[in-house]
């Protein structure tokens, strides 16, 4: 990475997350020329699969190996680059090593932002848990004390909470809309990327409007398609507009 591009990253459960919550920020922000990088937790193998465990002699890892591709796939559409941690879901189990590296990951990307998952769900408590992991290694990247041998200067940043599949009951009140209208084609060719979840591709379609109609309404400006956010720091400004 140079010295001046700056960089994005996104912190995911399991691999349809972020496409379908943050596949605009992702898209929009890699043109842009942002680096784009997505740490995807797990496969999804588990409970993120329900297409694919109705396929005849579906195995476990048959399932990983074929959400690994839909991910790859996806993030490819999208212009962003992928790690994978493999740590399974239903549940999301992590471990130190996995902590150890996520923080090595802010400190080699040092993400001008951060998209992952809102800090509550009850519906999926593999969701809060990547939010929880994302922000520990957030506040343990900018420790000077942790691998100070790597002599790394880093400020954590802005962290931004992704849209949850039902948002009323997990207390998401966004306080960002973002306008993924030039974008929105691209989002959609990563939907299709994503096989094994095609009963959500029109639902986060109706999503994208609802939000992009808000949008307008609260900007002014015309917007069809949109994405969600709530920020869980203060913004420090100058003035107030």
């Amino acid at each position: 990475m140079s010295g001046t591009q700056k960089s994005g990253l996104v912190v995911t459960a399991h691999p349809g997350d972020f496409v379908w919550r943050a596949g605009g920020a992702i898209a929009l922000h890699a043109k842009l020329g942002y680096r784009m990088k997505i740490v995807c937790l797990s496969y999804g193998e588990r409970g993120e699969s329900q297409g694919a465990w109705k396929q005849a002699g579906m195995t476990l890892e048959a399932c990983k190996a074929g959400r690994r591709a839909e991910a790859e796939a996806a993030a490819a559409v999208l212009g962003a680059e992928i790690e994978f941690f493999d740590a399974s879901d239903y549940p999301l189990r992590l471990s130190e090593a996995m902590l150890d590296r996520l923080i090595d990951v802010y400190r080699e990307v040092k993400p001008a932002f951060v998209l992952t998952h809102a800090v509550a769900d009850p519906y999926n408590v593999d969701h809060p848990e990547a939010a929880r992991f994302a922000q520990e290694a957030r506040i343990i990247a900018q420790a000077a004390g942790h691998k100070p041998e790597q002599g790394v200067t880093y400020a954590a940043p802005q962290v931004f909470q992704f849209e949850p599949h039902q948002p009323e009951q997990c207390g998401f009140k966004p306080n960002r809309i973002l306008n993924i209208t030039e974008v929105w084609e691209t989002k959609w060719k990563a939907f299709e990327q994503l096989p094994a979840q095609k009963h959500l591709w029109h639902y986060y379609e109706r999503v994208a409007l609802n939000r992009g109609m808000q949008g307008g309404r609260n900007s002014g400006k015309a917007m069809t398609y949109g994405e969600a956010y709530q920020t869980i720091f203060p913004d420090a400004v100058e003035v107030l507009a």
